[in-house]
């Protein structure tokens, strides 16, 4: 892919698949490292499936045959020296999936992270019955939303992928990344 944000646009695609009802992405990123955490409470894997979801030829979708988000994104983070982890659990009191990656953003194969506001923005239009928490630390500053934040102050009567509510997540992402620059 051309950005990290489409494949985080990817992964958490695959969360909402899972019938995750609270999904977070968290960067964490410095001058050196990029890392991303995408965590749901889905259904989660069998140890079995985790053991093969890096392989492309792998998928849980009965569309196709082949899953390339996470084998992707393992590829890109590990062309930079970085690389990737997947932890997931079906058990009743504590499922969900945890899919971490690190990059070394100095590397010459490391691929931007890309538009994260549209990515943000797409995700909570197209699932806007979940909770979806994003966070984005960046040197001493922080970018943060909340959809049950915005929901709690707006009411149950306004809908969250309405283009007034997305229009003003927006707007609110990019004036959190401009007081970090």
């Amino acid at each position: 892919m051309k950005e990290l944000s489409l494949n985080i646009l990817d992964i958490a695609q695959n969360s909402v698949k899972a019938g995750a009802s609270v999904i977070k992405i968290d960067l964490d990123e410095s001058d050196e490292t990029l890392g991303i955490a995408i965590t749901d409470n889905g259904c989660g894997m069998t140890e079995e499936q985790v053991a093969s979801v890096m392989d492309p030829f792998f998928t849980t979708r009965t569309t196709r045959n082949v899953g390339l988000g996470v084998p992707l994104l393992k590829m890109e983070a590990e062309q930079t020296g970085g690389g990737i982890s997947v932890e997931s659990s079906v058990s009743e009191e504590n499922h969900g999936t945890v899919i971490k990656a690190l990059f070394y953003k100095n590397h010459i194969d490391f691929i931007p992270l890309g538009d994260i506001v549209s990515t943000v923005s797409a995700l909570i239009q197209g699932a806007p019955g979940i909770d979806w928490v994003f966070t984005h630390k960046k040197g001493e500053g922080s970018v943060e939303l909340d959809t049950a934040e915005i929901r709690a102050v707006l009411g149950d009567d306004v809908r969250l992928d309405e283009y007034e509510v997305i229009k003003w997540i927006e707007d609110y992402l990019k004036e959190g990344y401009d007081s970090l620059t």
